[in-house]
């Protein structure tokens, strides 16, 4: 059954909104995105298909496209010419997040086309807040992934005094990167809010969750999995004019 089947909302200016459509990887379900007017075909392990939500408008364009693939906000990992993204939405304080760090690394090191787009989205306690604030701020001093790295590779219980100390490890200037932070602080929030609002519109009950060109993943894959999600997701942009990069 092709994605063009499983439904589409009226014409009413959403042709950059992204829409939901059931999809399953290896047992766990995904959820296709298909902006309107496209057709993409079925992917290899699905099962069933839903209708699309159409409780989205217009002007209620937080699941847009560029907003989802495309903040220019976000640093980007892995190739930002990539042909295909990943967008990982996270939390510093996620043990499953920190356990598929390795594997994204592996997809990036196996697919040169690929662009990883990380979303914080803090949600398990104030140190997760924190953690999330000081790594956007280190992108004010290029210092985005070597942040990001340090903290998503630390174990054990995240205090406030244990996030400067790792940075300040990983050859951060924590000093500069506070007040990098209270000078930034509006676009920095904002961001944290988009974050916010795009997983709760995409109904993640957790972390990490993710999107993979046009597919929704409320969970977290292996690197095989996540290698038949990305030629999927090829496989819907190329049929839809490459709109899901």
């Amino acid at each position: 059954m092709s994605l063009a089947a499983s439904g589409r909302l009226p014409d009413r200016k959403q042709d950059e909104m992204i829409l939901h459509t059931r999809r399953t990887y290896s047992g766990l379900i995904a959820v296709a995105l298909m902006a309107l007017g496209l057709a993409f075909a079925p992917a290899r392990a699905a099962q069933d298909s839903a209708p699309a939500k159409d409780n989205v408008t217009a002007d209620d364009n937080v699941l847009s496209k560029d907003r989802v693939l495309r903040d220019p906000e976000i640093p980007v990992l892995g190739n930002p010419d990539g042909d295909i993204t990943i967008v990982e939405y996270f939390d510093y304080q996620c043990p499953y997040c920190k356990t598929i760090a390795p594997v994204l690394d592996r997809v990036l090191k196996d697919d040169a086309k690929v662009r990883l787009v990380l979303k914080d989205w803090p949600i398990l306690g104030d140190p997760s807040g924190y953690a999330a604030r000081l790594v956007q701020a280190a992108k004010y001093q290029d210092k985005y992934e070597a942040a990001h790295r340090a903290l998503i590779g630390r174990t054990g219980r995240l205090t406030e005094a244990a996030i400067d100390e790792t940075l300040a490890g990983a050859g951060i200037d924590v000093p500069r990167l506070k007040a990098d932070l209270a000078a930034n602080k509006p676009a920095i929030e904002a961001l944290l809010k988009r974050n916010n609002e795009q997983a709760e519109a995409f109904g993640f009950r957790g972390t990490p969750a993710f999107v993979v060109g046009t597919f929704r993943v409320p969970g977290g894959l292996t690197a095989e999995q996540f290698k038949l999600a990305i030629a999927d997701a090829r496989k819907a942009a190329k049929q839809g004019g490459a709109k899901g990069k």
